[in-house]
């Protein structure tokens, strides 16, 4: 059994803006503090054997100037890669190219793992959906993240997670993730009635409700 309001209150939240070489930028990030060390979660975010154990199967060339491949999902380019501390990677969806970076950071004997997504401010996803769009997304990354973190050597059953996700309790953790997006929202300055409804369609979206 998952404890989902436990790992959504795990997990740290804000939005924020930036200027990119292509344009301006909404940026979306996402952390969470585990218990490893920095090596460790390293080969967890940047090994093709591991990122399936946790996250989606991937193909592809797994270095700086490689193309990889989500299985069902995105795509893109490895831009940078600094072992242990990071990597950056476009990440192409249906059409549409944003941006990700992962950074890595001790913490004592834990490690943070933090990631931005960035996307062009003028999105019609957003304006729909809200920050909850790629944000319920990346909470199921991180509860991922600590599920194999907690079992490392346990295969990750991609059908039983699938099906999780549309139980009553994958749709409490949905919820939560939605509402928690919408409250960085409200902060970032977006009206709390626009935020809510936002909140409400991403919600409907992800579970088919």
């Amino acid at each position: 059994m998952i404890d989902v309001k436990q790992q959504i209150s795990a997990v740290r939240r804000t939005l924020g803006r930036r200027e990119l070489a292509a344009g301006e930028a909404r940026v979306s990030t996402i952390s969470q503090v585990y218990d490893t060390d920095l090596d460790d979660l390293w080969d967890v975010v940047s090994s093709a054997e591991r990122i399936p154990r946790w996250f989606l199967p991937i193909s592809g060339d797994l270095r700086e100037g490689g193309h990889y491949q989500l299985e069902g999902n995105a795509g893109g380019t490895i831009t940078s890669c600094d072992k242990p501390n990071g990597y950056t990677a476009t990440w192409e969806y249906n059409g549409g190219v944003s941006w990700i970076e992962v950074r890595l950071t001790a913490e004592g004997e834990r490690t943070r793992f933090e990631l931005e997504h960035m996307a062009h401010v003028e999105d019609e996803l957003w304006d729909q959906y809200g920050p909850g769009a790629t944000g319920i997304g990346w909470d199921m990354g991180l509860l991922g993240l600590a599920l194999h973190l907690s079992d490392p050597a346990a295969p990750r059953d991609q059908e039983a997670m699938m099906a999780w996700t549309t139980s009553a309790e994958g749709k409490e953790f949905t919820r939560l993730s939605s509402d928690a997006w919408a409250e960085v929202n409200v902060a970032y300055g977006t009206d709390p009635t626009t935020a809510g409804e936002q909140a409400d369609r991403c919600y409907a979206a992800y579970t088919g409700t």
